[in-house]
């Protein structure tokens, strides 16, 4: 197997601390983590004279957003740990995506589709073509489950608890349990019935059966319009959405440039071992570098976007025991990621299938070349294939070969790609991807919040640092407005961050402005 770029399924541990430690004060802001938000923040904050240092335990930055190079002899395939499509309601973000990358921030198609039962679906749902593959008899079905639900939790007012409350009520049992509750499941190793009603708010309010439907009539209606009026009007990011010809990664490298070129210091392969605090700021961190040498910093503020309970892990004094055991039940979701190499020209023209049958051990698939053609050789492709995981499960413990075999029936009895296909094939494994929302999980978080939020100097971002599931756009704008906290001595509801009361892959395609 190749040497793992993502730091396998728990980065190797940095050789054993020096016995002195050297101080420093440069740091004005430190900022622990290089993902989406620490890096945006240590931008924001460069380009408005601030110095910070920032620390990164991977020997790359981007966090779950980098992009890796996998060279096989002359060729060259680039892939992102499972692809990330760029879509924001903040036009203050796609110029500053833009003013990075220029014109490497292109437009892409997007075709995702879910694979049920033999047959493709297109993602987000559409209905005729629901009602097409499933026939008459099962239409029928879906439209009388939903009556009833809306009898039962419109008018008869039965609560939604949880999130398969939420998709029955909104799109009646059959349905949900079509395309929804199965795959939200594969997710998250939980039942339905225990996942809190906060995923289906944040993923997909908004949505229902009669939204879906009426859709189909908007999008009609749109076309006729669009070829009288021309265009101009924003687009779906059901169609179209953009992504950097080199990967996603190259924001963050692009950034990372950027930085290093106006003095700001960012330490790789290095992380923090102790954060030393007084009940109501943070005094001093403790960071281990990869020669085992420790730097201790005294900031003045701390920005973190490492995983909340490993952070908590860190400090000293410890968090109070209340704090401490909300933080135990806190779980993350683990990812296991097979990236094959073919010697094939195309397997479909998806960016990503999704695969809800929960006897098909694999959740989600994507093409890189479907994103960019630059990611891959000409006339070859990859796979990226992702299964989602508690590090308890039997697919954590596989190795690559077990992987493979595992995957390979499945996707050769479909017409994929065969074995003699396959050129090579990489196995990684990443924890702390997904935070649990389980029924509990809020206020369990509640209560960890509410304690480090005494720690005036310390702000807490990103998807890891704040245990909520955000995009990359989310996770950048929490990094900008956690740099104008800094700079404009003021509190902003870094929650309030992408919990629009909409469909959360739903927002405008702004043209680009050179």
């Amino acid at each position: 197997m190749a040497s793992d770029p993502v730091s396998g399924a728990s980065p190797a541990p940095l050789p054993a601390a020096a016995p002195a430690a050297v101080a420093t004060a440069a740091a004005d802001v430190l900022i622990l983590g290089a993902g989406p938000a620490g890096l945006a923040c240590a931008m924001e904050l460069s380009r408005n004279g601030r110095r910070s240092v920032v620390v990164e335990k991977d020997a790359q930055v981007g966090g779950l957003a980098k992009t890796l190079s996998i060279r096989e002899g002359e060729l060259e395939f680039l892939t992102d740990i499972g692809p990330h499509r760029f879509f924001s309601k903040n036009q203050y973000l796609y110029d500053f995506i833009e003013d990075l990358l220029q014109e490497e921030w292109r437009k892409v198609p997007r075709l995702t589709r879910q694979f049920i039962d033999g047959k493709f679906y297109d993602y987000p749902v559409k209905a005729l073509q629901v009602f097409r593959n499933i026939g008459p008899w099962k239409t029928c079905r879906i439209l009388f489950d939903y009556a009833l639900a809306r009898v039962r939790y419109g008018l008869l007012r039965r609560p939604m608890a949880t999130f398969e409350d939420y998709v029955v009520a909104n799109f009646g049992r059959t349905l949900a349990e079509f395309s929804m509750i199965n795959y939200t499941e594969k997710i998250w190793g939980i039942p339905a019935s225990t996942i809190h009603p906060d995923w289906a708010k944040q993923r997909i309010h908004g949505l229902n059966l009669w939204s879906v439907a009426w859709n189909v009539v908007r999008s009609a209606w749109a076309r006729v319009v669009g070829r009288k009026a021309g265009a101009g009007a924003p687009k779906s990011l059901v169609d179209e959405f953009y992504y950097p010809q080199f990967g996603t990664g190259r924001i963050y490298e692009a950034i990372q440039q950027r930085l290093v070129a106006a003095g700001t210091r960012i330490a790789t392969q290095s992380e923090p071992v102790q954060v030393r605090h007084d009940g109501s700021r943070i005094t001093a961190v403790d960071v281990r570098h990869q020669d085992g040498r420790i730097e201790t910093f005294h900031p003045d503020r701390v920005v973190e976007s490492v995983p909340l309970t490993a952070f908590l892990d860190l400090l000293q004094p410890p968090p109070p025991p209340a704090v401490l055991e909300a933080a135990k039940g806190l779980r993350w979701r683990a990812q296991v990621y097979l990236f094959l190499t073919l010697d094939k020209e195309q397997v479909t023209a998806d960016n990503w299938i999704y695969f809800p049958n929960q006897e098909i051990p694999f959740g989600r698939t994507s093409e890189m070349k479907n994103f960019s053609r630059d990611l891959c050789p000409p006339g070859k492709t990859s796979f990226f294939i992702e299964f989602f995981a508690f590090e308890s499960d039997a697919i954590w413990s596989m190795d690559e070969q077990q992987v493979l075999d595992l995957v390979l029936p499945y996707f050769e009895r479909w017409g994929f790609f065969t074995r003699a296909e396959v050129r090579r094939s990489y196995l990684w494994k990443r924890r702390f991807v997904y935070p649990v929302y389980d029924l509990q999980y809020k206020e369990r978080l509640a209560t960890v919040q509410r304690w480090l939020d005494t720690l005036t100097n310390l702000t807490y971002v990103g998807r890891p640092g704040r245990f909520r599931y955000t995009n990359q756009d989310h996770s950048l704008e929490m990094g900008i407005v956690a740099a104008r906290m800094i700079l404009e001595g003021r509190k902003y509801d870094l929650d309030a961050i992408g919990s629009e009361n909409e469909y959360f892959e739903k927002g405008p395609i702004y043209e680009k402005r050179i």
